[in-house]
């Protein structure tokens, strides 16, 4: 079982003023790379920690210039609009470069430690007066622990509050190099039952719920967040095994967020070229009883963040 990557770490997005990564006005740094393939994760160009190419046909203005400029010749323009042949593309991004419309698009940069510290201090004034700072997200940050350690001890040093928003899906060695570093952790809980995990997001969950162990004997803040999908995790039995496993751990927030599923990860799916299960969101009602689920067990539930 492989948990960690050692190829070049790429970044797919960098979110700034952003209020829904942890506490204040936050950076959020995106990482390329994840050991889970969640059916219905909402960053689909997070999941490879290879650079991808992704193609919008509606604002494709049919120009030519990225076929001209190929230097493979690996573009064709067809009735859907431009044809990228995998077998050819090395993705060097230069089509992406010469696109008028922005119609194509490279997920992925190579960011150097000096380039995100540089991004940071430039947003510490907002960060610092609203008790925000910076979060590590994905993808998984945890797939690329030497970077991330490095960032977060940086951080540290500049008193700039940081989270790592993961899944906890990594070896405890891997925990144990970063939770000094790390001041909140955001960490993911799918599904409690470890066969319906494997089947919707690809491994099993008992390592996740070891390190959430791991980490709330240690005194570390963690807020869970739960993603949830009608007729997947929203039932009544996942919840109170979640609330229950909660309720057993010395944690002083007990605090989770609930997060309703949405289907904005459809059109990322289009640009990619791959495919994603449609699936149902929650009814308020749905939502509102999950809270008084959480509640009996003395967790504070909450819709978003």
């Amino acid at each position: 079982m492989q948990l960690i990557h050692k190829m070049d770490n790429y970044f797919f997005d960098i979110k700034r003023y952003s209020i829904n990564d942890g506490p204040g006005i936050r950076v959020t740094i995106f990482m390329k790379g994840c050991p889970l393939s969640c059916a219905w994760c909402h960053n689909p160009e997070g999941i490879s920690p290879k650079q991808q190419k992704m193609y919008t046909k509606r604002k494709c203005i049919s120009c030519k210039r990225c076929i001209i400029n190929c230097p493979k010749k690996a573009l064709t323009l067809t009735p859907d609009g431009i044809n990228s042949d995998k077998a050819i593309c090395n993705l060097c991004g230069y089509c992406a470069t010469v696109c008028p419309s922005l119609a194509i698009e490279m997920s992925g940069k190579n960011y150097s430690v000096e380039q995100l510290m540089t991004i940071i201090e430039k947003e510490r004034i907002f960060m610092q007066h609203s008790g925000g700072g910076v979060t590590f997200s994905g993808g998984e940050p945890l797939f690329f622990p030497e970077k991330l350690k490095e960032l977060l001890a940086l951080c540290r040093k500049i008193n700039v509050h940081s989270a790592v928003d993961t899944s906890l899906y990594a070896n405890k060695e891997t925990i144990e190099t970063i939770i000094d570093e790390t001041d909140l952790f955001l960490i993911d809980i799918k599904h409690f039952d470890s066969e319906k995990h494997h089947h919707w997001c690809g491994v099993p969950n008992e390592l996740i719920l070891s390190n959430i162990r791991t980490i709330a004997n240690a005194g570390k803040d963690f807020i869970i967040r739960l993603p949830l999908i009608e007729g997947i995790n929203a039932d009544d039995e996942n919840i109170t095994q979640v609330a229950l496993f909660l309720a057993s751990l010395p944690w002083q927030r007990k605090e989770v967020n609930i997060l309703p599923y949405h289907a904005t990860a459809l059109t990322k799916h289009i640009k990619l070229g791959t495919n994603s299960p449609l699936f149902t969101a929650p009814s308020f009602a749905c939502q509102q009883h999950c809270i008084e689920l959480f509640t009996r067990h003395d967790i504070t539930a909450t819709i978003g963040r």
